[in-house]
């Protein structure tokens, strides 16, 4: 009896042992959930026999919304627009019809290349589904302004993808920074200083706030001659410049 591949393989929304998916919600956009794989650990024994329980340990989790095992999706019809709402919610794109699907699109010659592989038996073409039946429409920017999230940023905004990525990358480092005694306030930890990105500055100490920028140039390569050791010329074994011949 050969047994089927269902049989020995789990399936890819299956959980992994003790490990759970859970969503961690956001601070200025409530309606984002970003996904965390919650491990459980065992409880950890002591040498005079106490027991104590330990947290559960959040990591990464990029095993996408098959993860979850309350989503049941088919892969024909694609994944989730996740950031549908977000960025219609800003109210700077449109949506326009674009161009019809090319047989070089698919990496066909020509529209009988492409016929004929539709009708193969192996290497058949099937495009998915769901680019027949609601079609997503391409969007492009209708507001006079790009739409990156490199140009939200620079207006000082916050936007959902920025808050999802802070969160998921960041996986709590505040909290931690609690749990480690670290002498930090609750009121100092707050979404601004989570999401904003860090800057450093350089600072540079003159030797004195009135002198300008030629003068300790100056100054530095006087220092440097002074400090270097006279140069010394060799000296040789005085010689007569009369031939011997002559003499």
């Amino acid at each position: 009896m050969i047994a089927s591949k269902e049989s020995f393989e789990p399936h890819s929304s299956e959980q992994l042992p003790n490990s759970s998916r859970v969503y961690i919600e956001g601070q200025i956009h409530r309606d984002i959930r970003v996904p965390m794989r919650e491990i459980a650990l065992s409880p950890t024994k002591a040498f005079n026999g106490k027991i104590e329980e330990n947290a559960p340990v959040r990591v990464y989790d990029c095993s996408g919304p098959w993860g979850d095992p309350e989503f049941h999706g088919n892969s024909e019809e694609g994944l989730p627009a996740l950031r549908e709402t977000w960025i219609m919610n800003r109210g700077d794109v449109a949506a326009y019809d674009g161009r019809e699907v090319k047989p070089q699109d698919n990496g066909y010659l020509s529209g009988k290349h492409a016929e004929f592989a539709s009708t193969a038996e192996r290497n058949r073409l099937v495009e998915f589904p769901g680019l027949h039946g609601e079609r997503r429409r391409p969007l492009k920017a209708s507001a006079g302004h790009p739409v990156t999230q490199l140009w939200y940023a620079k207006q000082g905004i916050i936007t959902p993808e920025m808050e999802y990525i802070a969160i998921r990358e960041n996986m709590k480092i505040a909290d931690c920074g609690l749990q480690i005694g670290r002498k930090t306030s609750s009121a100092a930890i707050s979404t601004s200083s989570t999401l904003a990105p860090r800057r450093f500055k350089a600072t540079t100490r003159l030797q004195s706030s009135s002198a300008s920028p030629s003068a300790s140039r100056r100054k530095s390569r006087r220092n440097l001659s002074e400090k270097k050791s006279p140069v010394v010329a060799p000296s040789f074994p005085r010689t007569s410049t009369t031939p011997s011949w002559s003499r």
